[in-house]
């Protein structure tokens, strides 16, 4: 199979690529590396990487020749980000989402699993959170990943392609660099590594669904996989949720390591609690999570400290 994978430079995306080349399939990547690493393209000397903008029309049409299959990542993300930057949340996350799918429909591509997040429902109503709930999006990114939603399933209605949107929650695993406007799980791990003292906003006992990278990367698959004519939005969660005052104990001792630590005042567009339901993906995709969180957080902890002991490499 031919694939392209959008932001394929980055966190998630270098995951997907590597098993895309493991399974074999023919894989093109298009970043522009604001976010992504060229870096985590080196292990795959195959992967025809395109170093160009999802919001160019001339990149886009260059990297969806012979396409069969889109799984889109490229995006700006993080509720904090998009505060600060809302316009080019919107360029990249709608405008850009728009450059995909017009590239798609002229070159015939099929299907598009689409990154999505559990920032399109804003403050929860009932716990866990199905797909159904009310969609009322804090943050201009919680917004703009619902239009890319949109604008997926409204073109797999109108052309010949299908759409699985994937909502994830909190994705934590290897390639997850330190960004102040990232998940909270590189910011405490590689500020721990570095001796530093951690902020904890609020008071703590806010909740997160954490699923590893590897669970997501299987739900990626399976989407892509899927059967003609499936299409919609599906959450992906593991299922469970932590306090961040229970996280910074666990990876106190997963490291092995005291780390300081104070409060600070709540975060605008931050959320109170986070857990997901993923049975329609589990029904509809196959999806199961496979990756227990203490296994993984151990995991990446390892990585993080092999990551923080090279020299910062050249994106």
């Amino acid at each position: 199979m031919k694939v392209l994978v959008t932001g394929g430079a980055g966190f998630i995306g270098s995951n997907i690529v590597r098993r895309l080349v493991d399974r074999g399939d023919q894989v093109t990547v298009i970043d522009n590396l604001q976010s992504g690493y060229a870096q985590n393209l080196d292990p795959f000397p195959t992967v025809n990487f395109i170093h160009g903008d999802i919001r160019s029309e001339s990149s886009m049409n260059q990297a969806m020749e012979g396409i069969d299959v889109v799984f889109h990542l490229a995006a700006s993300v993080g509720n904090k980000r998009s505060i600060d930057m809302p316009m080019d949340d919107a360029e990249t996350n709608v405008l850009g989402t728009i450059q995909v799918l017009e590239a798609m429909r002229k070159h015939g591509a099929k299907r598009i699993v689409a990154s999505s997040s559990a920032g399109i429902f804003g403050e929860l109503k009932t716990l866990p959170i199905a797909e159904q709930h009310q969609v009322e999006p804090d943050s201009p990114y919680g917004a703009t990943k619902l239009a890319m939603e949109k604008l997926c399933l409204a073109y797999a209605k109108l052309y010949d392609m299908d759409a699985v949107c994937l909502r994830y929650f909190n994705v934590f695993g290897p390639n997850q660099r330190f960004d102040a406007y990232g998940n909270v799980i590189p910011i405490f791990v590689f500020k721990m590594l570095r001796g530093e003292g951690l902020t904890i906003f609020g008071d703590g006992e806010q909740t997160r669904d954490f699923i590893h990278v590897d669970d997501v990367v299987q739900a990626n698959l399976k989407g892509a996989d899927a059967p003609k004519g499936v299409s919609g939005a599906f959450n992906l969660g593991s299922g469970e949720r932590i306090s961040i005052n229970n996280l910074v104990k666990k990876i106190q001792e997963l490291a092995g390591r005291e780390v300081r630590y104070e409060y600070g005042p709540p975060r605008a567009g931050d959320v109170r609690d986070s857990l997901a339901d993923f049975t329609k993906a589990t029904k509809e995709l196959g999806f199961k999570p496979q990756v227990e969180f203490n296994e993984g957080l151990r995991n990446y902890i390892q990585w993080a400290e092999k990551e923080a002991a090279q020299p910062v490499g050249s994106r």
